[in-house]
């Protein structure tokens, strides 16, 4: 009976709190639907939720020693929150609006009129930028003065750490994205995906702790490998920007090629872009005049048709020829070479010495017009290259059935076609080679986040002509370095030199004209070709003949033999007859 009787007053005990508790609960639920809901809705209605963009990183631009041609820098943007903005308390001292927008002026350059004006513009916004683009010191600054309405958002900003050196190949971006160069053309690449982070903010426009509602993490970019060499490269552009100042010039345009693969270790333009400064460059000189600017080649492709007439069993290094003055066509229309001579006894090398338009076309009276395209469509004229640059030009040869009846005989010594430099640079790599035409190369691949690399360029080559026909064009190119008029000028002490210059006539409106382009194109060392070179100044005003080319052309090979440590030439050169 006692046990009953405590199991009873327990039990009831129980049920009271259970009442007095539910009653509670109630009576609460009551005050927050009726009684507080207003002062609770006022407050709801200051509690805001924000998302915030978690920028993803650009990936790099590097060189083929991994230097950065192209990064991302971390810098701030400054906002504010126009509603709640007002005077506080620092250090007992009330600091107001004006003092507070004069004290980010000061720390950032910026007028504070222009930061007075986002503050009212709209009273009841709750975002504004005050300052863009300040660096992670000034940030610092700014945070140290405690304003309590004033935040921070990181954005990732471009720069290029070499400025201007293969500016013209990186290209640059704008506030809207990629616009030239590698930055465009690479963009899938390079281009990071941004996140985002969803949060509450509270009365006093502070982040309530824990309040985090999504976060997508965001996804950084990969990394552009390209094969040239960044002191290389510098080293070009101050060559060519050098000489194109002397001689007038208006552009000018160099690369230096790996023979063995085809890989590009300069490819340099001149006027340059710095992508730091764009706005401090010409419209015209933003491109990569070596890729996009066809022009008529002239000279140096006389090796090309030679070493393909070789290749053919049409002639040797030291055939005879009995060359006349003039080359008559069909219609009584002739040309004659760039200086005045009789006939002459010249030997294959020596046609190839002394330059001779009509020296070729005698040569080559055997070849038909689809042979002669042949010829040069195999070396790649009249094809983009591999590189496939942004914008760049494929040239242009007249197919056999369409070529008229001049332009199938100066085609074969460089006129009536047209070409960029990467494509002479190509063409004297396949000779270098040879006589294998390696994908000319400018990127090497594609370094993803994980560190895996994808988009790596071709790599097989096409046997263009034999190695035969190559070595022996190569080895009268060399006697055209020994003997010819540039002797003294393209010469690199200890190693034998192989080159053909150019001097190109400019057409306009179908006539040509006093303007020339000059060029010079070898490999180095003739005996074991390591680097295709060629060099090539447009519209100079002072010297216009390939000399003016020449000292360039030595001063790059120079330069790429003793930077790579190319051991000096051994053994002697073949000593070809020039005249019979």
């Amino acid at each position: 009976m006692h046990r009953s009787s405590d199991f009873s007053r327990r039990a009831g005990l129980l049920l009271v709190s259970v009442f007095v508790v539910a009653a509670f609960f109630v009576g609460r639920l009551i005050v927050i639907q009726v009684v507080d809901a207003d002062k609770l809705n006022d407050e709801a209605g200051t509690h805001r939720t924000i998302s915030r963009v978690l920028y993803g990183i650009r990936g790099d631009v590097v060189d083929a020693n991994g230097i950065v041609l192209a990064s991302t820098v971390d810098r701030y943007d400054i906002t504010a929150s126009p509603r709640y903005a007002g005077d506080f308390v620092r250090d007992d001292v009330t600091v107001t609006v004006e003092q507070a927008l004069t004290e980010i002026a000061e720390l950032t350059d910026t007028r504070v009129a222009a930061m007075r004006a986002a503050i009212t513009k709209d009273p009841a916004a709750d975002f504004t930028y005050l300052v863009k683009g300040v660096t992670i010191a000034v940030l610092r600054q700014i945070e140290d003065l405690g304003v309590p309405w004033v935040y921070s958002d990181l954005r990732p900003t471009r720069t290029y750490p070499r400025g201007a050196v293969g500016g013209n190949l990186v290209g640059f971006m704008g506030t809207d994205g990629a616009l030239a160069g590698i930055e465009l053309s690479q963009n899938g690449c390079l281009a990071a995906t941004d996140g985002v982070l969803t949060y509450a903010k509270g009365r006093d426009g502070i982040r309530i702790p824990g309040s985090t509602l999504e976060q997508i993490a965001p996804v950084n970019g990969g990394t552009i490998h390209l094969t040239i060499d960044s002191d290389l490269q510098w080293f070009s552009q101050k060559v060519l920007s050098s000489r194109g100042k002397e001689l007038g010039a208006e552009w000018a345009t160099a690369l230096i090629v790996r023979i063995e693969d085809g890989h590009i270790l300069a490819a340099a333009d001149w006027p340059s872009v710095d992508p730091n400064n764009v706005d401090g460059s010409n419209v015209d000189d933003m491109g990569a005049r070596l890729f996009s600017s066809p022009y008529e080649p002239g000279s140096v492709v006389k090796p090309l048709t030679i070493a393909s007439m070789i290749d053919r069993g049409l002639v040797s290094p030291s055939d005879r020829f009995t060359v006349p003055g003039r080359f008559y066509l069909e219609d009584g229309k002739y040309f004659v070479d760039a200086f005045a001579h009789g006939t002459e006894r010249w030997t294959t090398t020596g046609i190839l010495v002394n330059s001779s338009n009509i020296g070729m076309n005698v040569m080559a009276q055997n070849l038909n017009k689809r042979a002669r395209y042949d010829i040069l469509s195999s070396f790649g004229i009249g094809q983009k290259t591999a590189v496939n640059f942004l914008g760049e030009d494929s040239g242009y040869i007249a197919t056999p059935d369409v070529v008229d009846s001049v332009t199938q005989h100066t085609e074969i010594f460089g006129q009536g076609i047209t070409t960029t430099s990467a494509q002479i640079a190509s063409a004297y790599q396949t000779l270098g080679n040879h006589g294998v035409r390696k994908p000319l190369t400018l990127i090497s691949g594609c370094e993803q986040a994980d560190g895996t690399v994808i988009d790596e360029p071709p790599t097989e080559g096409v046997q263009a002509v034999s190695a035969q026909a190559a070595d022996q064009t190569i080895s009268m190119m060399e006697t055209v370095a020994k003997v010819g008029f540039l002797n003294t000028l393209v010469s690199v002490p200890g190693y034998r030199i192989a080159i053909k210059s150019g001097t190109a006539e400019v057409a306009r409106n179908g006539e040509y004209t006093d303007d020339r382009i000059i060029s010079v194109a070898g490999v180095a060392p003739a005996e074991n070709p390591k680097f295709a070179i060629v060099v090539t100044f447009g519209l100079p005003e002072f010297e216009r003949t390939s000399l003016a080319a020449a000292t360039s052309f030595a001063t790059l090979m120079g330069q790429a033999l003793k930077y790579y440590r190319v051991p000096p030439s051994s053994g002697k050169a073949e000593n070809w007859p020039i005249e019979w």
